[in-house]
């Protein structure tokens, strides 16, 4: 899509999205994604099976000072799912 129509549908000026497109990432965005690289690991670790509450305490043993809503809004935002394990396995036919 060209710069200008882009602009017009946006309703902003071209400087203004030149300016936005070259500016550099904010704290909170450098932080998040060095968060981000925490829960990847922890979740390969844990075999994908730690939820946010859990997680968040792995992360806070680690020194990293994060609530459970931030990494509950990276792991939503980052689709990373807790995969779930059947603790029973159906014999029968109910």
């Amino acid at each position: 899509m060209p710069t200008n129509r882009l602009c017009k549908v946006l309703d902003v000026s071209e400087r203004g999205l030149r300016a936005y497109r070259n500016r550099p990432a904010s704290q909170r965005q450098r932080t998040d994604m060095i968060v981000l690289a925490h829960i990847k690991e922890q979740s390969r670790l844990s075999l994908g099976s730690y939820g946010r509450p859990r997680k968040t305490v792995e992360l806070k043993e680690l020194g990293l000072n994060i609530g459970h809503r931030r990494v509950g809004r990276l792991m939503r935002d980052n689709d990373i799912r807790v995969e779930r394990s059947k603790k029973y396995k159906v014999t029968t036919d109910s």
